[in-house]
């Protein structure tokens, strides 16, 4: 077998139809919840102007210091005041910018969205990171109420039941005050590595200039322990924020979602304030966190647009799929062919043509027709399909009008007339199993 002369780019990978399978599942989990919940689809531009994610993200954040993947026009310019294009690297800046530009606080409030599709990240690829990876995103923009937060984590965490993977996550919670107890606090931590900071990997010193509130969730062993002796976020939380959050836990408990407060999840994006969660692996911890998000109340205004609250969480569907497989959970696969159709002949070869299309439309997956081969080799060829069923037609079938029907488990055939075909398949299959729609029924069920 010759060696593939090209690859996919690092950090990237082919979505194969085996894994397509549990996207399509997911998919089909979150839009069914999104719609129970009142959540309405967005879609934004792959790639949007840089200043949206430094103004929404932080100048400072890992995502926009090293992880930016920009966009350069094929046909550059020399005016200065042309924007610099950057691939998305999560939904919530560009869908937050959507709100604004769109007028959506003239709706009824809060405006509930969900976005599906990839993102993108110039990150070091590693075990579960990839450079082009998939997400869904839930966000309510409009109103603050500590239910809403809530309910949101409900949202994500049925969907995560539907998928069977739930009870292999843990939820990690935590309220990080505003921008000003975070500022006061930013100051204490500051003071307090003062003299400390040689101690610090070089990471994570210069995190103590540009952004200190991550040295909180550093998977450095000597920064952690310095952190022990350190001052807590929770001593500069105002009273509010306190309240704000037990009411947050109380109304997690009215609804029986189980969750481990957690004090040092900070979460790394400069847009967050008050509420931020995420689903960690039971068993590995942060390193495999499938999903997080958090409040978001600053952002709408920091792009242009008046003072508006917003909550939000990301998941990484790579990773949802990585657990479901270490769950052993096998979505159901519509993909499978139920019937092929062997053919002997140029006149057998164009009668079954009519005959597959039939099949087709009545909703029996069907394939057929297939070169030039013997009876024998198309039928090995059928049995590696897995098919349930196959139609043999030959040169003398087509003059008698008849056909040879074989139950591939049974191996056992028999012969049929050429048009009863379509009717004795149906009836094998069941109707319950045909695969029929109108499009009208599947108004906002696509894959994509």
């Amino acid at each position: 077998m010759a060696e593939a002369q090209f690859r996919t780019p690092k950090g990237t990978h082919d979505l194969l139809p085996e894994d397509h399978v549990f996207m399509t599942y997911i998919k089909k989990a979150v839009r069914h919840r999104a719609r129970q919940a009142g959540y309405k689809r967005i879609e934004t531009p792959l790639f949007e102007n840089r200043a949206i994610f430094e103004r929404g993200i932080g100048a400072h954040t890992d995502i926009v210091e090293k992880e930016l993947f920009m966009v350069s026009s094929k046909h550059g310019t020399d005016d200065d005041s042309q924007p610099e294009f950057a691939l998305r690297p999560e939904f919530t800046a560009s869908i937050c910018r959507s709100y604004v530009e769109h007028g959506m606080q003239q709706l009824p409030q809060p405006v509930e969205l969900y976005a599906i599709g990839p993102c993108f990240r110039h990150d070091r690829p590693q075990k579960g990171r990839y450079r082009q990876f998939n997400q869904f995103n839930f966000e309510i923009i409009g109103l603050k109420d500590a239910s809403l937060d809530a309910q949101l984590i409900q949202v994500l965490s049925r969907i995560l039941e539907d998928l069977k993977i739930l009870d292999r996550l843990c939820l990690q919670i935590n309220n990080i005050g505003t921008a000003e107890n975070r500022g006061a606090y930013v100051e204490a931590l500051k003071d307090y590595f003062i003299g400390k900071e040689r101690n610090l990997p070089d990471l994570d010193r210069k995190r103590l200039e540009t952004n200190p509130l991550r040295l909180l969730d550093s998977k450095e062993e000597d920064t952690q322990i310095l952190l022990k002796s350190a001052p807590t976020l929770e001593q500069f939380l105002n009273d509010e924020s306190k309240a704000y959050h037990e009411t947050v836990l109380e109304y997690l408990d009215e609804l029986g979602i189980a969750y481990q407060p957690n004090p040092g999840l900070v979460r790394g994006l400069d847009y967050y304030t008050q509420t931020v969660f995420e689903y960690w692996d039971e068993s590995t911890g942060a390193q495999n966190a499938v999903g997080g998000g958090g409040r978001y109340d600053p952002l709408i205004e920091l792009l242009g647009g008046s003072n508006t609250p917003g909550i939000g969480f990301a998941c990484g569907m790579e990773r949802t799929v990585w657990q479901m497989k270490q769950a052993g959970i096998k979505p159901p696969n519509k993909d499978q062919v139920d019937v092929f159709v062997a053919q002997l002949g140029p006149e057998a070869k164009k009668t079954c043509l009519s005959l597959i299309s039939q099949l087709r439309d009545s909703g029996v997956h069907t394939i057929g027709a297939l070169g030039e081969a013997s009876l024998k080799s198309q039928m090995r060829l059928a049995d590696k399909f897995g098919v349930r069923y196959t139609l043999l037609l030959g040169q003398m079938e087509v003059k008698e009008g008849v056909i040879i029907l074989r139950d591939m488990a049974a191996g056992k055939q028999k012969q049929i007339k050429f048009d009863t075909a379509v009717p004795a398949i149906i009836k094998l299959i069941g109707d319950k199993n045909l695969d029929t729609y109108m499009l009208k029924d599947h108004m906002g069920e696509e894959d994509g």
